[in-house]
């Protein structure tokens, strides 16, 4: 789906599995003791097996370009001033946009080191709007690295660059009180709401369940969870 303008930069997709995911976040920097796992359904009882504190949800899931013309007339919404959020200007990168949207939201609880790669990449983006915040992953050439080097792994054969993917992850959140769904392909984060650390799984599950009923003819949904494991 081609939902992004210009000249493309392309990277290899990632894969939505815990291993390669793991091996990722450490070698960007995030502390072992947080790690991805399955999120094996949404039933209440599926949900109480994800590890806790757990402080956010990747979903994978199929798009169309209508998915994206149904939010171009949605107003502008009031969102928190301590979100991190950036926009996708390299095709493919959703994964890797979805891994720092959760990283960089959740930055002190997981407890980030300022001098890891992610550290440093959350450093330079400073004060950065969220498009030159795209821009800016665009020259990080060790974040490019490592997703190169981790896309490259998995249990499915790595896609090349030039591959048409109809697959994109979106990260959500909680922050400040509030449920927000990060998408580096709309404008802004979108607020789904009032949520706390104790109700943030069960209220991330009500959204991947709109998500999914949208597309009730689909299989091709995901969901991982970063939840503190030691």
């Amino acid at each position: 789906v081609d939902i992004m303008a210009g000249p493309p930069v392309r990277w290899m997709p990632l894969e939505s599995n815990p291993e390669v995911m793991n091996k990722y976040i450490s070698l960007l920097g995030v502390p072992t003791s947080w790690q991805f796992t399955d999120v094996f359904g949404l039933d209440p009882e599926l949900l109480c097996m994800i590890p806790q504190p757990c402080c956010a949800l990747i979903l994978l899931f199929p798009i169309t370009q209508d998915y994206y013309e149904a939010f171009k007339d949605e107003p502008k919404q009031e969102v928190s001033e301590k979100l991190f959020f950036m926009k996708q200007t390299i095709r493919n990168a959703c994964g890797t946009i979805g891994v720092i949207h959760a990283v960089a939201n959740a930055r002190e609880k997981i407890g980030i080191d300022e001098t890891s790669v992610i550290g440093k990449f959350l450093a330079d983006c400073g004060k950065l709007d969220s498009s030159d915040k795209g821009k800016r992953l665009e020259t990080d050439v060790s974040i490019q690295n490592l997703h190169k080097q981790c896309a490259s792994e998995g249990q499915t054969a790595a896609l090349a660059a030039e591959s048409k993917v109809d697959l994109h992850f979106v990260a959500l959140v909680q922050v400040d009180g509030c449920l927000y769904e990060f998408d580096g392909c709309k404008p802004t984060p979108v607020n789904h709401g009032s949520s706390s650390e104790e109700t943030f799984v069960m209220d991330a599950a009500r959204v991947c369940r709109e998500f999914m009923a949208k597309n009730k003819n689909e299989l091709r949904f995901t969901i991982v969870a970063l939840s503190k494991l030691v």
